[in-house]
């Protein structure tokens, strides 16, 4: 096809008391760049209509509705509608209906053209002068990795050589839906001759491969001269992919052929979107499709817009905002390994080196720092949490030594298998810290009830300890579950950090001490059954056999259990 226009068998018509002529249909073929649609002709009766009262309605795959392309030929004549880029492979179909209720039968004709874009062993020129140029195109071999990973491999490359006396063409053919949603990248790299030797040089060019550039793209490459590449592509200005590489002057040095890199393949994202990016696969309306989630105020395809993007010392304060805050454990540590809470102080511990360490390396931007895998950090840093809820509540509410290491060792089990169904999730927060004060109140209830008087008993420990320890704790779940968002998380999250530390501290209870009734009274000691250790006198004193002993010495022997 080549840059041709390719008519169609023209059809006649005429409109009279119906409103629409019924649809006809043309087939578009492969390498289509352009269909044409032009209304000319058009006589109301025997004379000539000065504005053809009539309009024009094309759509492809299906019959025309409402939301067709469409042109009005009373505003224009001839009347021609242009539809650039069409699907290859598929029936376009054109309506013809009156706009005017007119009693006069309407005559017209109506005809379709097609411009061909680039033919399998041809292409147009890339300069854009006239005529026809049937040069050789180089095929490529497809070869599908994954979800937009496919490689388009040359056949006889990856290094080509390029001639001066015409352009050397490569096609890519991206597949209208498959191939949509991803990446195209082209690589390419010149050997060039400088003083100690060879080397290659060159970019890497990308673009979004999306549904209305599927389709067959091409690119041409011409030697003009040593180091030096004239490059041109193929079909409407939209669909251009040229190499990106530094602008330099032909030169007239006769016949010099260039050797050319070439790799073209489809990524999901440009760049794995960068230090300030995540690659992220979407769903919408049936289609998938890769795109980057910039943070840090980065934007653009890759992330590679920073006109709104945060600074270094921004990064670096919010990264020092959120790791510093959870040294606010240090003081419900030494509170807890002064109370005697030595396991609930390990907690405490446990979850300020992971919650640390956690958001050093949960920073968008490149202050970052980790210490091991991503996921690891996180699940740590929000078991560590829950943790501390869990066990500081618990340990308010004085229970059995046995009962409350089951209630610790449970409450990790559980709260681990709810990390893994969803860490995000608010009730991974609300639903063990409600357990646990429904354990703590129903404990609190039975020990009122049996002396007979409010538990905690004292006064002090209600106005300086547990009130503000609720409150502060309170106002922590709140901020995490209402306020904070993506924009204000550092500085809301660091207030969390220190709002959850610090009501740990006005929580924790006294020093636990063992009460001969109630919930924190010892276990009664068991009767009747288990071991005895019975150390013999006589033994220890190295007299084996009791026949060798005086008369005046007598064995014993103490058995304790």
């Amino acid at each position: 096809m080549g840059g041709t226009s390719l008519p169609l068998p023209q059809w006649g018509g005429g409109l009279g008391g119906v409103q629409g002529l019924p649809n006809k249909g043309v087939f578009v073929p492969s390498y289509t760049s352009r269909v044409l649609v032009q209304l000319r002709n058009c006589h109301r009766g025997n004379q000539s209509a000065p504005g053809c009262p009539l309009g024009l309605r094309v759509r492809g795959k299906a019959p025309p509705l409402h939301n067709s392309t469409a042109v009005d030929c009373r505003e224009q004549l001839p009347c021609r509608l242009v539809l650039e880029r069409p699907f290859w492979q598929n029936w376009y179909f054109v309506l013809v209906e009156k706009l005017l209720p007119l009693p006069d039968r309407i005559s017209f004709q109506l005809g379709v053209q097609l411009k061909g874009e680039l033919g399998p062993r041809g292409t147009e020129d890339p300069r854009g002068r006239g005529g026809e140029h049937c040069w050789p195109t180089r095929p490529t071999l497809r070869n599908e990795l994954d979800t937009f990973s496919v490689h388009f491999y040359i056949f006889f490359g990856p290094n080509v050589s390029v001639p001066p006396d015409r352009p050397a063409v490569f096609a890519i053919n991206l597949l209208p839906v498959l191939d949509s949603g991803g990446i195209l990248n082209l690589e390419l790299k010149l050997n060039v001759v400088r003083p100690l030797g060879r080397s290659w040089e060159g970019q890497r060019v990308s673009a979004p491969a999306l549904l209305p550039l599927a389709g067959l793209w091409a690119f041409s490459l011409r030697a003009a001269g040593p180091g030096c590449l004239a490059s041109g592509s193929s079909g409407d200005a939209d669909r251009v992919l040229p190499p990106s590489l530094p602008p330099c002057r032909p030169s007239s040095c006769g016949n010099v052929t260039a050797e050319v890199y070439l790799r073209a393949f489809l990524s999901p994202c440009i760049n794995d979107c960068g230090p300030y990016g995540q690659c992220k696969l979407l769903r919408s309306n049936n289609y998938l499709y890769a795109a980057c989630e910039c943070k840090a105020g980065w934007s653009g395809w890759g992330c590679t817009d920073n006109a709104a993007a945060f600074s270094y010392g921004f990064q670096l304060l919010s990264t020092l905002l959120l790791c510093l805050s959870n040294l606010m454990f240090v003081p419900p540590v030494a509170i807890a390994v002064r109370t005697g809470y030595l396991l609930e102080a390990a907690v405490y511990i446990f979850t300020m080196f992971f919650s640390t360490f956690y958001h050093a390396c949960d920073q968008p931007g490149i202050v970052v720092f980790c210490i091991m895998d991503y996921d690891v950090l996180q699940f740590c840093d929000f078991l560590g949490s829950l943790m501390s809820v869990w066990v500081t509540v618990i340990a308010m509410a004085c229970l059995q030594p046995v009962i409350k290491q089951v209630l610790y060792l449970l409450g990790a089990m559980l709260l681990s298998m709810a990390l893994q169904l969803d860490r995000h999730g608010l009730w991974n927060l609300l639903g063990p810290s409600l357990f646990a004060v429904g354990v703590m109140a129903a404990a609190w209830t039975v020990r009122s009830i049996r002396r007979r008087h409010c538990y905690p008993p004292t006064w002090q420990r209600w106005t300086f300890c547990l009130l503000p320890g609720a409150l502060i704790a309170a106002s922590a779940v709140l901020l995490y579950a209402f306020v904070e968002t993506e924009e204000n998380y550092f500085y809301i999250h660091s207030i969390w950090h220190m709002l959850i530390a610090g009501s740990v501290g006005f929580l924790l209870p006294p020093q636990p001490k063992a009460e001969a009734s109630g919930l924190a009274g010892p276990l009664p000691r068991r009767k009747g059954c288990g071991y005895q250790l019975c150390i013999n006198e006589q033994e220890e004193l190295g007299l084996v056999d009791p026949g060798t002993a005086g008369p005046g010495v007598s064995i014993t022997s103490v058995c304790t259990s």
